[in-house]
């Protein structure tokens, strides 16, 4: 039986798994095509070995102007005449306007010919201009983005699909329209939309049609599956989200709309379509990204309102898409209890337009007064876990230091030679990849190879060499993770990084960049007094990043070399005192030695900027999946650490030369449970 959740359409949307009923990407095993495939990968981030340099708008211009090629200014992309379509195709009845079908992103090069459909670098632009190849025109196609198999699976799914009014009994389609929150939109919106159900999967079919209308090339499927009391939602799409993209309600797009609302659910469009007779969109990843590649298609529009759902995580998201669509065109809708989600709004019957007109521009002068902010301070007071940030599944200790993990913050990690720092924070950055947080890592000490394998052992909880033949199927789900690598190794150049570094934020959305660690990455060639301000030059341009980018740094940093018998401070930390000045979080792995075997591990936490709760919490670590987890069945408690003022007597120390100092007073009646993670169903 089914149960409605009464907030209408639930923000956590689960992977999904295959159970007793799901088959390859959640569907039934009877449109499974086969086993898991490993058809796709990531794209690496470039090489330093061939250097990849920035190109910036200006470049641009100047190239097209000394080449004599036309073009207009857009909001995003520059529009100049396309040189891969024929010459019968440049010019429209009416004159030159639509002749500029090629869109070229000002930031990245990457162009787009609306008419051919061909994609490629700016590279691949320059060497057909200058006739250096033909490998442009043969670039690849947006509408054949997909392959063969892909698209026969995509017309199977399609052609078993059919209409939700069409179902044969009106209380399956009463009862389908009650679990997705469809009962107040009509059929003539589905029907406009080209919304489809599948009755063997009980999932809703959203299409994703090629511009214009003229095939289909991919599907999302929303499923609902009943858990406990409610009604969670699985999004499955085909292809895979990093091989396609596309935007819901693409076709309806008129070339004489100035106007466009995005969301982030196709649901939300429906509602917004029918409430207010705008354009709207939906996005292929909702909140997860933006896909630099679907720029060109909102560039026609004048404004551009983003209404993505209800919560802090959506707003944030908004004010992120809005910087690549240009502040300057863009509203944001403000999340709160009169303005909740289209669809939430739809079915409490309140007035969409009216709300679309309290949208706030999305750009300022930089001078602001409280006015402009009293609605946010509201906001993060009114939502308080919300503004706290992601929490950590794996690491429950953390979440009741830190709160949370949160955009825009630069925290430092340090620990002893071999005490386990990479493999720490490689679960650390894990723990937030599997909960939708973006993840960047700059590995400079060790290969991505070994990496991969360690974050791999760790997302299986088990080693695979054991079990090899689940490999393909943990590989699978490792994979859909928003998870890329730099390919950089050893020393170089803090310029080169952070423009990776800013590439990544503006192609995947990149909400956490991991650098381990700062000493690889400087090198050994400089002087030690140099070596000293170059550190804290470095420190410097990653808080700069991550302030101006809204991306949280983590920053891995060897300590000072101590005396084994003494436990690591905060002044620990190589170089001047400028690393732990900048960072919000200052993290700390302590590794006591023992003389009769290893040492136990702890974590402390000695900096949180944030609301300054500071402590330590014991570390063991599963040699076997290569994890780190609360010790079980210990008595060993999360520690509060107070202040130096003197505000809590302290306990005696036991006197013993490398002790662990006794610390004030605990945080839980309890004893923290023995962690048990539960991977199977990775949340996005």
């Amino acid at each position: 039986m089914w149960v409605l959740l009464r907030s209408g359409y639930p923000l956590r949307i689960l992977l999904p798994l295959r159970g007793a009923w799901m088959g390859r990407r959640g569907l039934p095993r009877s449109l499974a095509p086969g086993p898991p495939r490993r058809r796709y990968r990531k794209e690496a981030l470039p090489a330093l070995e061939v250097p990849v340099l920035p190109v910036t708008a200006a470049e641009i211009r100047q190239y097209l102007r000394a080449r004599g090629i036309p073009f207009q200014d857009g909001h995003s992309c520059l529009r100049a005449p396309s040189p891969f379509v024929g010459a019968s195709k440049l010019k429209d009845q009416s004159g030159a306007a639509t002749s500029f079908s090629l869109f070229i992103d000002k930031t990245t090069g990457r162009f787009l010919c609306m008419t051919s459909l061909a994609e490629g670098s700016w590279e691949d632009f320059q060497a057909s201009v200058e006739g250096r190849g033909d490998g442009a025109r043969e670039g690849v196609l947006l509408g054949e983005a997909s392959d063969a198999e892909d698209t026969e699976e995509v017309r199977r799914i399609w052609d078993r699909a059919i209409p939700l009014w069409e179902l044969p009994e009106p209380e399956e389609a009463q009862l389908v329209r009650v679990m997705f929150g469809l009962t107040k939109v009509t059929d003539d919106t589905l029907k406009r939309f080209s919304v489809r159900y599948l009755r063997a999967a009980r999932s809703l079919i959203f299409p994703w049609f090629s511009p214009g209308g003229l095939g289909l090339r991919g599907l999302k499927l929303l499923g609902a599956e009943g858990q406990g009391d409610g009604v969670h939602y699985v999004e499955t799409t085909i292809p895979r989200p990093g091989a396609y993209h596309n935007l819901f309600g693409l076709p309806l797009i008129s070339r004489r709309d100035v106007e466009l609302v995005l969301t982030s659910r196709e649901l939300d469009s429906l509602a917004l379509n029918q409430s207010t007779g705008l354009p709207t969109l939906a996005l292929p990843r909702g909140t997860a990204c933006l896909p630099p590649a679907l720029l060109p298609y909102l560039e026609q529009f004048r404004r551009v309102v983003l209404w993505l759902g209800d919560d802090l995580r959506s707003w944030e998201a908004a004010k992120l898409f809005a910087r690549k669509l240009n502040p300057k065109r863009c509203s944001l809708v403000r999340p709160g209890d009169q303005q909740p989600s289209p669809l939430e709004a739809l079915n409490q019957g309140l007035n969409l337009s009216r709300i679309l007109r309290t949208a706030l521009p999305a750009w300022h002068k930089s001078i602001v007064s409280f006015r402009q902010l009293r609605e946010e301070v509201l906001g993060e007071l009114s939502n308080v876990e919300q503004a706290a940030g992601v929490r950590w599944s794996r690491f429950p200790d953390l979440n009741r230091l830190l709160k949370g993990h949160r955009k825009g913050e630069l925290t430092v990690f340090t620990g002893p030679t071999g005490s386990g720092k990479t493999t720490f924070i490689s679960e650390y950055a894990l723990d937030l990849c599997t909960q939708g947080v973006n993840t960047l890592w700059g590995s400079f000490e060790i290969s991505n190879v070994r990496l991969a394998r360690v974050m791999l052992t760790q997302f299986a909880v088990g080693r695979l060499e054991e079990q090899l033949d689940k490999y393909d199927e943990w590989a699978d789900r490792f994979e859909d993770l928003p998870l890329y690598f730099m390919t950089f190794h050893g020393q170089q150049s803090i310029r080169t990084v952070i423009d990776t570094m800013q590439h990544a934020v503006y192609v995947y959305d990149i909400c956490h960049v991991v650098i381990d660690n700062l000493q690889f990455m400087m090198g050994h060639e400089q002087l030690s007094t140099d070596r000293i301000a170059a550190q804290d030059y470095i420190v410097g341009a990653f808080r700069k990043f991550a302030t101006d980018s809204s991306c949280h740094v983590t920053l891995v940093i060897h300590p000072r070399k101590e005396d084994d018998d003494k436990e690591l401070q905060t002044a620990s930390i190589f170089g001047s005192a400028k690393a732990s000045q900048e960072a919000d979080n200052v993290l700390i792995l302590q590794d006591r030695k023992l003389v009769t075997g290893p040492g136990k591990r702890y974590l402390q936490v000695s900096k949180n900027r944030f609301d300054g709760d500071v402590g330590v919490f014991p570390l063991e670590f599963n040699k076997s999946s290569l994890t780190f987890s609360i010790p079980p069945k210990s008595k060993a408690r999360l520690k509060k650490i107070k202040d130096d003022n003197g505000l809590a007597a302290k306990k005696p120390s036991s006197g013993k030369k490398g002790a662990t100092p006794q610390i004030s007073e605990t945080c839980s009646d309890q004893a923290p449970k023995p962690y048990q993670p539960d991977l199977t169903k990775p949340s996005r």
